[in-house]
């Protein structure tokens, strides 16, 4: 299984490997997956990112039959025994796509299963987002719009280039960035990466 928010397009491979909140896939595929950039290449985050759908690996074949990097993606999931899946995507209160994934070998789900299995993971990927966001050591909540912004700062972006990097204005940047000094309690922009760090919010 395999959960997260779905990073925006051109994500370092650090926020890429930080926007996960469950990972039990084969560690060495994970490894090959976020080393290689496959996000931008897997048919099934493609998907996610234009529907809201549940769907499984085998009804993505159309997209990627004449795609030699998404065969090449999924094919090598194949190789760590993850042949077979099942994708949920999920729009979470922020506005933010994500989406819950099982795979194994093999992988056989009825019309029941699968209705079954998109309410537990709805719920599962809602609730594991909320717990992330909970700081258990000051209680701080970030979105995770503001993380990500706060995590862009904390690089030395500008407002420009941290609202280029996630696809937003610069004035939905100094919301987010507004937003995360008063959750941190802070002032400055140089006082909130500081006190993000500390909490652990940002690497």
């Amino acid at each position: 299984m395999l959960a997260g928010v779905i990073p925006t397009p051109g994500a370092s491979r650090q926020h890429q490997i930080s926007s996960i909140i469950l990972d039990h896939w084969p560690i060495e595929w994970s490894r090959r997956y976020f080393s290689q950039g496959y996000i931008v290449q897997d048919p099934a985050i493609r998907t996610v990112r234009r529907s809201s759908a549940p769907f499984l690996w085998s009804e993505l074949k159309p997209l990627y039959r004449e795609d030699a990097a998404g065969r090449r993606v999924m094919e090598e999931a194949g190789e760590f025994r993850l042949r077979q899946g099942f994708t949920v995507p999920v729009t979470t209160l922020d506005g933010e796509i994500a989406a819950l994934s099982i795979a194994g070998e093999r992988l056989e789900l009825g019309p029941e299963d699968r209705g079954v299995l998109t309410l537990l993971a709805t719920y599962s990927l809602g609730r594991s987002i909320l717990l992330r966001e909970t700081d258990q050591r000051g209680g701080v909540r970030l979105t995770p719009r503001e993380r990500e912004a706060l995590q862009w700062a904390a690089e030395g972006e500008t407002e420009w280039e941290i609202g280029e990097r996630m696809g937003i204005s610069e004035h939905g940047v100094d919301k987010h960035m507004r937003s995360a000094r008063e959750k941190l309690r802070t002032r400055t922009r140089a006082h909130a990466v500081a006190e993000g760090i500390r909490l652990g919010l940002i690497k």
